[in-house]
């Protein structure tokens, strides 16, 4: 396995795919790296040579903010909003959607598991 960023990226997937294993890295973000690389018709990672993948660890560590970097850069963007009491920090603070998006259905992921809702019986036609 080639270890990139600090994350073994698995030999058998497409070069495009399997950076995406990174995380910070998507499907547009992946496919430019590649690009730079010089890699070309999207090839498996054990066919990509030793050279390209060096160049492709030079061009996330410079241009990229990845892995335990980026997961710090956004818990101290969430501390920050906490901490200076917006609206948003303290939807963060209390587990609840913060983009706006609705609570009285469908928020079950940032809420709870599933609830079974008392009354809603069918009735049995004779």
């Amino acid at each position: 396995m080639a270890r990139v960023a600090g994350v073994d990226i698995p030999d058998n997937k497409r070069v495009e795919i399997a950076l995406r294993r990174i995380h910070g890295i998507g499907p547009t973000a992946a496919t430019r790296i590649a690009s730079q690389a010089g890699i070309s018709g999207n090839p498996k990672v054990h066919e990509v040579p030793d050279e390209q993948l060096t160049r492709i660890r030079e061009i996330i560590d410079h241009e990229y903010t990845v892995e335990g970097d980026l997961r710090r850069e956004v818990n101290d963007n969430i501390r920050r909003l906490i901490d200076i009491g917006t609206y948003r920090g303290l939807r963060h603070r209390r587990g609840l959607p913060v983009h706006g998006q609705r609570t009285k259905t469908n928020a079950r992921t940032k809420r709870s598991g599933r609830r079974t809702v008392a009354g809603k019986r069918r009735v049995m036609k004779k």
